[in-house]
C-alpha cells in the first residue's frame, strides 16, 4: 500500500493577501486557483519551490468559528515546518522581505532552525535538516 498526505489546509482571512504573502515573501508557487461557484469559494493551492510533496490549501475562513483560528491553528505552537537545502540563503532572503523571526537561528542535533511568523501569526520552523537525519535519508 502507498499513501501520502497531499494537502494541509491553512485557514486564511483572504485568498489574495495569502497568495501574495506565500508567493512573494516565501517564494512558493501558486499551483491552483480555481473558483467553485457551487460553494462560492476558491480552491487555492501553493507549494514551496521545487517541492513534490505535501501542498498547502489556502482555505478562506467562511464561518465565525473558523475566523477565530486564523493565525492560531496550532494553539501557539509551531505549526508548519519548511525544510530547505540552504538555510542561510533562505533565512537572509526572508529577512530582506520583512519576515518576522521570533526565534533566532540555532544549531540543533537535527540541523539548523529558526522560527518565523506567517502573515497571520502562525509559527513556522525554517530548517535545514542534517544529511544523516532519518527524513533526509528516506527521501534521497
Amino acid at each position: 500500500m502507498k499513501q501520502s498526505i497531499i494537502h494541509i489546509a491553512l485557514v486564511v482571512r483572504d485568498y489574495d493577501e495569502a497568495i501574495e504573502f506565500y508567493t512573494k515573501k516565501l517564494n512558493f508557487e501558486l499551483i491552483e486557483d480555481t473558483y467553485q461557484p457551487e460553494q462560492d469559494k476558491r480552491w487555492v493551492v501553493v507549494s514551496p519551490p521545487g517541492s513534490s510533496g505535501t501542498t498547502i490549501l489556502l482555505a478562506r475562513a467562511s464561518k465565525p468559528i473558523q475566523k477565530d483560528f486564523v493565525g492560531n491553528q496550532a494553539g501557539g505552537r509551531v505549526f508548519l515546518f519548511l525544510n530547505t537545502d540552504d538555510f542561510w540563503r533562505d533565512y537572509n532572503d526572508m529577512i530582506t522581505k520583512g519576515i518576522e523571526f521570533v526565534r533566532e537561528p540555532k544549531e540543533a542535533d537535527y540541523g539548523t532552525v529558526a522560527v518565523f511568523k506567517d502573515l497571520y501569526g502562525n509559527l513556522w520552523d525554517l530548517l535545514q535538516l542534517n544529511a544523516d537525519h532519518p527524513l533526509v535519508k528516506r527521501y534521497k
